[in-house]
């Protein structure tokens, strides 16, 4: 079915006495109940049978994406065949070591990016729906007009805590932090730990690179002046804000609710483990539907 007879299909459902039924190429046949306006008929119909095209377009190899594998590419290229090559010496041990830790930087580099563009950040199980006497979610948001718990028109279902609708992804992602054009991916519960771990990695290898950067130019330049010869060639959070807002507003002091401290909310992105905070592992804590709040008895462990 074309879009142009999908629309025409749909807009004709509103007054349609019996369920309609959309065969569309490369879906499943949706059957679409009596009850919906022909706009609710669109939306879902464009849920149903577009939702695994925009599923796939996740991790897609973006522009951005191109200019990111590009800049590490550069920097690696130049630390090892310009800056340590030309100071130390690939063939001596500082220049064999200082290349080997710059290598191994770039590959958990490369790995936890590659890990941040592909990885799902988080869907809302279908099944899910708010528990508001659960034990281990004793905070619930919601609506800051009519109080109403938290509920997504758009995927036809309820949000949890945290969770939030991208309008670039088209669905709600669980521990929605921001949509992040240079990974063409949101970042979420699922992959909050490797886009931290990369950027971590990331900026460790261009310090490691801009001090043997001024090791080879502050070398060059001795030389320079020694042998006065030679030349010199080298190549060089969403609702927190708005809640602390109004606090401030009405003379209260707000702190948020899912603000543990330092250590804490690390230990909720990285693992209770200190040792294991900083392997690039995409293994994560707790389920992405409920979490600790500062209100919470202090646990041993994060609820799954």
């Amino acid at each position: 079915m074309s879009n142009g007879a999908g629309a025409a299909a749909a807009a004709a459902a509103a007054h349609r006495p019996y369920p309609l039924i959309l065969l569309v190429e490369g879906c499943e046949e949706s059957t679409l109940p009596l009850n919906q306006t022909s706009q609710e008929v669109i939306e879902t119909w464009q849920r149903r049978c577009w939702g695994s095209d925009r599923r796939r377009m996740r991790g897609y190899v973006t522009l951005p994406i191109v200019v990111v594998l590009t800049a590490i590419g550069y920097l690696y290229y130049t630390t090892l065949f310009v800056l340590i090559d030309g100071w130390l010496g690939l063939s001596t041990a500082a220049g064999f070591a200082n290349a080997a830790v710059f290598t191994a930087l770039a590959v958990v580099v490369v790995v936890t990016y590659g890990i941040a563009v592909f990885k799902d950040p988080g869907r809302v199980p279908d099944s899910f729906s708010p528990d508001i006497e659960h034990s281990d979610s004793p905070i619930h948001e919601i609506k800051r007009k009519g109080g109403d718990l938290r509920y997504c028109h758009k995927c036809s279902h309820y949000k949890p805590s945290r969770a939030h609708h991208c309008r670039t992804c088209k669905r709600c992602v669980l521990r929605m932090d921001h949509h992040c054009v240079w990974i063409n991916n949101c970042v979420g519960h699922e992959n909050y730990k490797a886009f931290l771990i990369f950027v971590f990695y990331g900026v460790t290898a261009c310090i490691h690179s801009m001090v043997l950067l001024v090791g080879s130019a502050s070398y060059a330049l001795h030389n320079d002046q020694e042998h006065n010869a030679g030349s010199f060639n080298i190549s060089y959070y969403h609702e927190g804000v708005k809640a602390m807002w109004l606090a401030e507003k009405v003379g209260n002091v707000y702190r948020h609710p899912y603000d543990l401290g330092i250590y804490e909310n690390l230990m909720g992105v990285l693992g209770p483990s200190i040792f294991c905070w900083f392997c690039p592992t995409t293994k994560n804590i707790g389920s992405g539907l409920r979490f600790r709040t500062a209100y919470d008895v202090p646990l041993s462990t994060f609820p799954t």
